[in-house]
């Protein structure tokens, strides 16, 4: 029997190699994105060719509106595991945030991913065990000045799956956040050569991370082998929060 994860945004470098991760394991997966249509079809048309006993489906739903959730919910058929990798990033002042950016932040982020459980627990439940993961953020536990309506929203993701991980655990889903510190990816080729250096030399381990490293994370949390974990908020950060 096929076992079918989602994976929320499958168009992004880390949602990206989560797919590739669990497609190479046997997942089917649903790869849903909002706007970067042609990503996620060029990635489907990978998949499919190097897993062909497997399934994959594109799905879009736009996660910054009320009912982005139910969008994404009606395409969803069987599902066992549900990944939440979407994120938008802002950066500014607490007092030059608008109401607007805020509440996009708060949709994108914690609204939508907690009704997108909701409205797919009962598909979740007719599996003996099933997973939602989260990809929470350093921001989440540490807090970050400039980030900080981003860091509240990451703080909630947390609280989320310490919540429910104990409202569903009867039910067998288990619910853990993964929270990535500096992840190389596209997003931060912003920084200079200057800025990247001080950032390493604050990270015990001397290095950034990779999306492999999240990827890897994830799937050993949906592969059975720590089904005895839940509600626990995991830092792959090399050391730079502790």
């Amino acid at each position: 029997m096929k076992k079918f994860a989602l994976v929320c945004g499958a168009s992004g470098a880390i949602g990206e190699e989560i797919c590739r991760q669990l497609a190479q394991d046997g997942w089917s997966l649903y790869l849903h994105y909002n706007a970067n249509k042609e990503k996620v079809h060029q990635l489907y048309v990978q998949l499919a060719e190097s897993y062909p006993q497997q399934e994959f489906m594109p799905v879009q739903a736009d996660f910054s509106t009320d009912t982005g959730a139910e969008q994404l919910a009606a395409q969803i058929f069987s599902v066992k595991a549900i990944i939440f990798a979407n994120g938008h990033a802002y950066y500014g002042l607490l007092e030059d945030t608008s109401s607007a950016d805020m509440n996009k932040l708060w949709c994108v982020h914690v609204q939508n991913p907690m009704r997108t459980t909701a409205l797919l627990a009962s598909k979740l439940r007719v599996h003996e065990v099933s997973y939602v993961l989260v990809v929470g953020s350093i921001w989440g536990d540490a807090g970050a000045a400039g980030e900080v309506v981003y860091s509240a929203v990451k703080g909630a993701q947390h609280s989320f799956v310490k919540a429910y991980a104990q409202e569903v655990a009867y039910n067998g889903i288990r619910v853990n956040a993964i929270a990535p510190g500096f992840i190389d990816t596209v997003m931060n080729a912003k920084l200079d050569t200057a800025e990247r250096e001080e950032l390493v030399s604050q990270i015990p381990l001397q290095t950034f991370g990779e999306t492999s490293d999240i990827a890897n994370m994830v799937a050993f949390y949906v592969s059975g082998k720590a089904d005895y974990v839940t509600g626990q908020i995991i830092r792959v950060n090399g050391g730079w929060y502790i």
